[in-house]
């Protein structure tokens, strides 16, 4: 397996993915430039809800690519179909509690993050509005995750690039044409997330790989097989305890920037979008590495593996030199671009040099998540983010009873540097769990 073909993954999965944290930053950026900075505080709020909302329940995207590469290396159209269906059904039912939990949810996520205010009743108009998505996000994320899996890059790009730029472009339109405020970007997105399932569904009748004409009887009785769909929650069920770790500490983060006034609050949500458009480089990376990796694990094909997981180092590192050199060359263009509240720039500047830092930290973890993931050993990826956020955790406190919001981004560095250790510590250990790799 040769670098070209890697990156002939990987490359277009960044163009796509990249674009993902480019709609919260393009919603920041919108409301960044109405004069009050309440907006901006009240969509980053709305959004940190939402990606708590999602994120929990990312695994249906991460665990069905893992499960569709694997079909695909061992050639299994009926585990293919299979690898489809049960998340598909469980995206529905989940989508569809989001909207009827929708009051009580937004109550106590409000309460958590202690928002009051402006930034409140902002925050309020656009979760009320995008929260009837919710089954379609969810759904979205199986679709995309089945397609990743059966390595349809195309496909995926396809759906990802449509929906991230009708949401680019509705946004703009509603906000600085139609002056919808906050409530334009909650509609963008909506509408952005609805194009998109239909795109998909689209896509996937036309797809000869997934093969739906197996009798409902056969279907409904393999749903409920008990080894796979054990497997399934499984895996599930570590990515979901990864995943709460994980929104926990930008929760966290989020809260404690809150604390330091509205203007603090603006310049973080300002620097996490940045770090979300860095972070999604290495997603593209990930992705190809758990297509490979689930491959190799179907095909019981040990060279692929140590071919794939060689490439992951390799790449994640270029790319992490390459992103620090590249915001330190162009930040003072780029920050602008966010808001034209000049106290908020000035912040901005302040603690821009932590994003410097969090490629050379994060890259690692970034990648080799993706190696994990496409061998379903998510196991070790939860303990991992339960070491790094304890690391987070006992920095936090002390780092910002001393250093205040600077200790903040410290803390959160820490933590991004140990999701990289940890996965590269537990490398040997996957290794020894893949019998394959066993075989001489």
């Amino acid at each position: 397996m040769t670098h070209r073909y890697y990156l002939s993954l990987a490359l277009p999965l960044i163009f796509a993915t990249i674009t993902v944290p480019l709609l919260g930053a393009v919603d920041t950026a919108v409301v960044g430039q109405l004069p009050n900075p309440a907006y901006i505080g009240g969509v980053a709020v709305g959004t940190v809800i939402f990606n708590t909302m999602y994120w929990l329940f990312g695994f249906l995207r991460v665990s069905t690519s893992g499960f569709a590469a694997q079909s695909l290396g061992a050639k299994d159209p009926f585990q293919s179909a299979m690898a489809f269906i049960r998340p598909l059904c469980l995206a529905i039912i989940i989508g569809l509690f989001f909207i009827i939990l929708q009051k009580p949810i937004l109550q106590a996520s409000l309460h958590l993050l202690g928002v009051q205010g402006k930034i409140k009743e902002l925050c309020a108009v656009y979760y009320h509005i995008r929260v009837w998505g919710a089954p379609f996000a969810l759904m979205n994320y199986v679709v995309i995750g089945w397609l990743l899996g059966m390595a349809h890059i195309k496909q995926t790009v396809t759906i990802q690039l449509l929906m991230n730029i009708f949401n680019i472009i509705m946004a703009v339109v509603l906000v600085l044409v139609f002056h919808l405020n906050v409530a334009g970007v909650a509609f963008a997105t909506l509408s952005a997330e609805i194009v998109a399932f239909g795109i998909g569904v689209f896509i996937l009748t036309k797809n000869k790989k997934l093969r739906l004409n197996y009798s409902w009887k056969e279907l409904a009785s393999h749903l409920s097989d008990r080894e796979p769909l054990k497997k399934m929650f499984i895996v599930n069920r570590d990515l979901f305890i990864r995943t709460i770790c994980l929104l926990a500490v930008f929760n966290i983060f989020t809260a404690k920037g809150a604390a330091y006034g509205e203007l603090v609050l603006a310049a973080n949500a300002i620097l996490i979008q940045i770090h979300y458009i860095m972070a999604y480089f290495y997603d593209g990376l990930a992705n190809a590495a758990s297509i490979l990796t689930g491959k190799a694990v179907g095909e019981r094909n040990k060279d692929l593996y140590q071919a794939t997981v060689k490439k992951a180092y390799q790449w994640s590192i270029l790319f992490s030199i390459t992103i620090a050199i590249s915001f330190f060359i162009g930040r003072e263009a780029i920050i602008p671009l966010f808001t034209v509240v000049d106290e908020v720039i000035n912040l901005v500047h302040q603690y821009e040099w932590w994003l410097v830092l969090f490629p050379l930290c994060a890259c690692l973890g970034l990648v080799l998540y993706g190696v994990f993931t496409g061998a379903t050993e998510a196991g070790l990826v939860r303990n991992s983010m339960i070491g790094s956020i304890l690391i987070f955790l006992a920095v936090l406190f002390p780092a910002t009873y001393f250093w205040g919001n600077h200790g903040l981004w410290f803390a959160f560095i820490m933590f991004s540097l140990f999701r990289s250790i940890l996965l590269v510590l537990y490398m040997p250990k996957l290794s020894q769990r893949l019998a394959f790799m066993k075989e001489e």
